[in-house]
């Protein structure tokens, strides 16, 4: 039986839904005089995943570096549109805002806190007071150490890949002056291929960084992935427990 103190997972179609489907079809679709217009459009495609940020906030009781920069994210889309500001900034900032939190990533991994053990080597993927134990049982706790910094290395790649991509997906769609509808739309299109386009290729690279840390944990400690991945912990017990 899991613990009921456990948080609760994120859903990814819940997520999928109002980050990228509903603020992409407001902005695409309703942004014509004849619907909800432009202003109107941009305001209530951005609420959904402003919403969903704050209601994850509340929901895992934790302040997020990350959640907070998307935060901004969203003020600063909403400001350009609704201040008329020149459309250039969009694609600027667009950029900054991955590339901010790749340079936190860089920079914390050479601190006490590294964001790496926050986004991927923590309790909700591995388990890591079993991996530590067996670390330090093998007195190979220094050579993990090198590889958990290399794997912030490929992590903060995988936001500075995201960065550029924004920027050039930015240039290529969003053209139109801040004022005008088309303008509006040029955004829900943007917002609809950033999820190929930008997504998709962080996702591999972040994914790449997880099976690169994860090869190390079975080369330093012996265990298999099934051993230290919280989900197959949570199949085995349950497993058991139908036996």
């Amino acid at each position: 039986m899991q613990n009921k103190t456990q948080k609760k997972k994120e859903s990814p179609i819940l997520s999928l839904l109002l980050n990228i489907v509903i603020p992409t079809v407001v902005l695409s679709k309703l942004s014509d005089p004849e619907y909800l217009g432009d202003v109107n459009a941009v305001i209530i495609g951005l609420a959904f995943p402003l919403g969903f940020g704050i209601y994850e906030f509340f929901q895992k009781k934790e302040v997020s570096i990350i959640a907070v920069l998307g935060f901004i994210n969203v003020l600063l889309t909403g400001g350009i549109k609704l201040l008329h500001l020149p459309a250039d900034l969009i694609a600027i900032k667009e950029a900054a805002i991955p590339g901010l939190i790749g340079i936190i990533v860089l920079i914390s991994t050479f601190t006490k806190y590294p964001l790496v053990e926050k986004l991927l080597y923590n309790d909700n993927l591995l388990d890591v007071k079993k991996i530590e134990a067996q670390l330090k049982f093998r007195q190979t706790t220094d050579l993990f150490a090198k590889r958990l910094r290399n794997t912030s290395f490929m992590l903060a790649g995988s936001f500075f890949l995201s960065s550029g991509l924004n920027y050039m997906l930015a240039k290529i769609l969003v053209k139109s002056d801040s004022s005008t509808v088309e303008f509006t739309k040029e955004l829900g299109q943007m917002n609809a291929w950033s999820w190929l386009v930008i997504a998709l290729p962080s996702t591999i690279v972040m994914m790449g960084a997880l099976m690169y840390l994860i090869k190390g944990v079975k080369e330093y400690t012996g265990f298999e992935m099934q051993e230290v991945l919280i989900g197959f912990e949570e199949e085995e017990k349950k497993q058991k427990e139908d036996k």
